[in-house]
């Protein structure tokens, strides 16, 4: 019964593997073949998306994205499970989750893959070490794909054949398409990171074929790179029990990374949040009163796990609020970025910001600091304050 069992599990992990490829290799072709058209005229441009059925030849042309980025995906996941085996703690194989809309909304084709832990973890040096490997494993990985994506850059003509209108747009097409998508309602751009940049940089073979941040997602390789740096970022937040949070679990113990946790996340808050309570010049004086409520209220809710009496949960909450309302007033138009609140609401609530105490809490030796602190640099190298920014 034992060994059926193992044959279920396997088989659920393989086809869960196969399927998130599928969905990956269906979102490739998309977001490859997925036009951007613009309408120029007295106003300016107007920009919508909508995707088309996509053909048997366009579909294998996903398997450009699709393969690196499951390749950083799973290599990520098998750090830790390799480590976690090397210091014979009881883990499943990765699962991976496949997340599409049906071609309806643009999707990446996974929410990830996760391993699950099957016992306690003893000790503080356990935790750092599998923390630690995944995301160092599958950065390794993302400088790869990055490396091959610029050095492998297709010609100018390229983009022509994702946006045959601009064609339209006259000699100059290169700027006037990024002028018009800077002033194009519902465009997007991805944020990149230190390293991304440097990688721009220093590794294409020909700058003058480098795309605009609005033509990444155009370049599969580069996409896969981009999230594979996106995903590290998320995973190396230290905080809660994230791997960047046993890392510096591990590095520092409990009672600093319970104080560094706790106002990184206070942080992220912050900048997530940054000009939500800005009153709107349209707005009565009734609507602005009942906004600030109700983002108070959430707020509040937001840090209800935090370990400290609600009087202080309270007036951390309406601190918040009024360092970002007078931001608000001293810098005209500051905001930050609200696609961090919806991380921030899954570590506050879900997640959280803590980090359970290790019976055995030896300090990490010298070569696992180093390494430690090395990989909270490339946190940084991979962090972007705003990844996905949509023009309003």
């Amino acid at each position: 019964m034992d060994q059926e069992n193992k044959r279920k599990r396997l088989f659920l992990h393989i086809s869960l593997f196969v399927i998130t490829l599928i969905t990956t290799t269906l979102a490739g072709a998309e977001w490859r073949y997925m036009f951007r058209v613009f309408g120029v005229g007295e106003e300016g441009g107007e920009a919508y998306l909508f995707w088309r059925g996509i053909s048997w030849s366009e579909f294998r042309t996903g398997f450009a994205f699709s393969l690196p980025f499951l390749a950083f995906l799973t290599v990520h996941e098998f750090g830790h499970y390799f480590t976690a085996k090397a210091h014979k703690v009881r883990v499943s194989l990765p699962y991976f989750i496949p997340f599409w809309f049906g071609s309806i909304l643009p999707a990446i084709g996974t929410m990830g893959a996760v391993i699950r832990i099957k016992q306690y973890i003893q000790s503080r040096k356990v935790h750092f070490d599998i923390g630690i490997a995944g995301p160092l494993a599958g950065f390794v990985i993302a400088l790869g794909v990055l490396a091959w994506g610029f050095t492998h850059l297709p010609p100018q003509e390229y983009i022509l054949q994702v946006h045959p209108e601009y064609k339209e747009l006259g000699p100059n097409w290169q700027e006037e398409a990024n002028k018009l998508s800077l002033e194009t309602e519902g465009s997007f751009y991805l944020g990149k990171s230190l390293i991304y940049r440097i990688f721009e940089e220093y590794m294409a073979t020909d700058p003058e074929r480098l795309p605009s941040a609005f033509e990444i997602i155009h370049y599969p390789w580069l996409f896969a790179g981009f999230l594979g740096l996106f995903f590290t970022a998320l995973n190396l937040l230290p905080i809660g029990q994230l791997d960047g949070g046993h890392i510096l679990y591990g590095l520092l113990g409990y009672t600093w990374h319970r104080r560094i946790a706790t106002a990184l996340f206070v942080a992220l808050v912050f900048w997530a949040g940054l000009g939500i309570p800005t009153p709107d010049p349209d707005e009565g004086a009734g609507g602005l009163i009942l906004r600030l409520g109700v983002y108070g209220l959430f707020l509040y809710y937001l840090f209800g796990r935090l370990d400290m009496p609600a009087s202080h949960r309270l007036t951390l909450a309406l601190s918040i609020l009024l360092a970002q309302l007078m931001v608000g007033y001293l810098v005209p138009g500051a905001h930050g970025y609200l696609g961090w609140m919806l991380y921030a609401f899954l570590i506050g609530r879900f997640i959280g910001v803590y980090h359970p105490i290790t019976p055995e809490d030896r300090p990490l030796s010298t070569g696992r600091k180093v390494l430690g602190w090395l990989v909270l640099l490339i946190f940084v190298l991979c962090f972007s304050p705003e990844p996905f920014v949509f023009v309003e």
